[in-house]
């Protein structure tokens, strides 16, 4: 090879569709879209804005953030060596950039994702980053454009990183509520935690020409279900025919789209109902505020102790054990007269989600919960607890209800996580977990959930963005299974039992990273060995905490809420007790 061939090399570029062997300043004329077949390259974030955005008009916002190892995980390699490499090869601080721009004249507010690191995962600093942009958006009264690229949630971060699936959504539940527009572009790839959270339960959902979104990723589907996927399952095309996305623009016609799209929302501002902004106030000043009013607050009542550590293995094995019980034993055992409600209204009742009104000490109550099941044709029947996109809808119908009828909520939390089968994904699973999400951040009545078991990734996180978060002594709740996570991480799926130690998913952990508000002891054995005691025990903290609830007026449990779950964003990672 001579040695001008590097530099030969470096002019070319050889199309991952169809081949091709294209002219690299011919490919970057056409916006990294192959003139041949179509094929549309994965743009890193800072072309991404090239292209969109008016010239001169980026102003990027602040990315400051203070280093971040929230639960010190290492796998084969330490997760800060990891975030140095990440940083070295791409030139980001993060997987995401953040600025206010003009697209077309029309002022926006950008957060647009860079698979490159790190797959773009969502983590904490993630989290904050869009968070603040969002934030920006709603002070300068101005639309917010976000373009996912994402494998989902970053699992050195553990259950920490799945909190930022809620803290993003509320703050685009406080655009919804100002009347703002927010437009999410979808790009290859974006699934897990940011395709059931931000890039979903936004105004609108465009997806560039060959993106691929979904909750579980196809090989995960495979795996678990053996069974063939459909043609195209999961592209752009797909989702349109499934109505999960407004349209489906080619890259040369995106930034013209949006163009559009910003004109005509701005043209119909007059018109639209405007939140009157009551407070001058900066969201730094509001958020200090708020973190005076929940240090007052009836509903967050004094730190307990919890009890003693068991080795983070033990405790999935624990929690996954078939005798453990399950919504319905609690509410055989807790609540008083339940009623079962079925059915989300569109066609279907999932069996996985159980849910209806109940009493708890005389006091009506919206009880919905995961039901799993003792043998293995109760499990089969139940799907194992994973709840189908129906099951969300349904959860969510009686959600509102709950809120029309001035009930508490309260839930019970108990699944692997979301369905990993190809009929979950066409009916747009991702997008009816980021609308529950979404829905129960803004729910203007109590909501109280319950770790019972498993605390499974988003299929969790549905029903548990809450006022207090409780779970029991053997319980677990991560973003990922650790079995997964070995897979990834870890050279084989042996690695389990490291894995759940370094993902720090038990309750003593959660405890003190402020994800779990109050741990509730099991009998000396465990909540199988006794379950009467366990209900005794579940009922007391039920109370206990529901009933300072009760005399919070909603607008202060909304935001007092939003607030609990604001406080996962970076900046505040210093201030959490480490787990050490």
């Amino acid at each position: 090879m001579t040695a001008t061939a590097p530099r030969e090399e470096q002019l070319w570029s050889r199309c991952a569709g169809c081949a091709s062997l294209l002219y690299r300043k011919r490919l970057r004329r056409n916006l990294d879209v192959c003139p041949e077949c179509g094929e549309h390259a994965r743009l890193g974030a800072p072309e991404r804005l090239r292209q969109l955005v008016d010239p001169g008009s980026l102003r990027p916002l602040a990315d400051g953030l203070p280093e971040a190892d929230p639960i010190d995980f290492v796998d084969v390699l330490p997760y800060p060596h990891r975030l140095t490499a990440a940083r070295a090869s791409t030139g980001l601080v993060e997987a995401v950039v953040c600025a206010t721009a003009t697209i077309g004249g029309h002022p926006v507010a950008m957060a647009v994702m860079d698979f490159r690191f790190l797959g773009g995962s969502l983590g904490c600093a993630v989290g904050e980053l869009i968070t603040r942009t969002a934030e920006r958006a709603l002070d300068e009264r101005i639309p917010l454009v976000l373009v996912t690229a994402s494998g989902g949630a970053r699992m050195q971060e553990g259950v920490l990183s799945l909190m930022q699936m809620a803290t993003v959504s509320q703050a685009i539940a406080a655009l919804r509520e100002a009347g703002l527009l927010t437009v999410s572009v979808l790009t290859d790839p974006t699934y897990g935690g940011v395709a059931a959270s931000f890039a979903t339960n936004t105004d609108l959902v465009l997806a560039e020409s060959g993106a691929r979104m979904g909750f579980a990723g196809p090989r995960v589907i495979r795996q678990v279900t053996g069974r063939a996927l459909p043609e195209g399952f999961q592209t752009a095309d797909f989702l349109l025919r499934h109505g999960q996305v407004d349209m489906v623009v080619q890259r040369r016609s995106l930034r013209g789209r949006l163009v559009a799209l910003l004109a005509a929302t701005r043209a119909g501002a007059p018109t639209r109902p405007s939140v009157p902004r009551q407070e001058p106030a900066s969201h730094r000043e509001r958020l200090a505020a708020d973190d005076a009013a929940v240090a007052r607050s009836p509903a967050t009542p004094e730190a307990d102790g919890t009890p003693a550590v068991r080795d983070a293995w033990d405790t999935v094995r624990m929690a996954r054990h078939p005798g453990r019980p399950t919504t319905l034993d609690y509410l055989d055992s807790v609540f008083d007269g339940f009623v079962e409600l079925h059915g989300d209204r569109l066609g279907a009742d999932c069996p996985a989600i159980v849910g209806g009104v109940a009493r708890l000490a005389g006091r009506y109550v919206m009880v919905i919960g995961h039901q799993k099941g003792h043998t293995t044709a109760e499990l089969v029947a139940r799907n194992f607890g994973m709840a189908s996109p129906a099951g969300h809808r349904k959860a969510l119908r009686l959600m509102r209800l709950a809120a029309r009828l001035g009930l508490p909520v309260v839930t019970l939390v108990d699944t692997p996580g979301a369905d990993p089968g190809v009929s979950a994904e066409e009916h747009g699973q991702a997008a009816a977990i980021a609308e529950n999400i979404l829905a129960l951040t803004v729910l203007p009545t109590p909501v109280l959930a319950v770790i019972t078991g498993e605390g499974g990734s988003g299929g969790a996180l549905a029903l548990a963005v809450a006022d207090r978060v409780l779970m029991l002594e053997n319980a677990v709740y991560s973003v990922i299974s650790p079995e997964g996570c070995a897979a990834i991480l870890w050279p084989d799926r042996s690695a389990a039992p490291q894995a759940a130690r370094a993902l720090r998913l038990s309750a003593p952990d959660l405890r003190r990273l402020g994800v779990v508000d109050e741990v509730v002891p099991e009998p000396p054995a465990a909540a199988h060995d006794d379950p009467a005691e366990t209900a005794l025990r579940l009922r007391a903290a039920l109370l206990a905490n529901l009933l300072p609830l009760l005399d919070v007026p909603p607008a202060m449990l909304v935001r007092l809420r939003r607030q609990r779950f604001r406080r996962f964003g970076a900046t505040r990672a210093g201030q959490r007790a480490g787990v050490r």
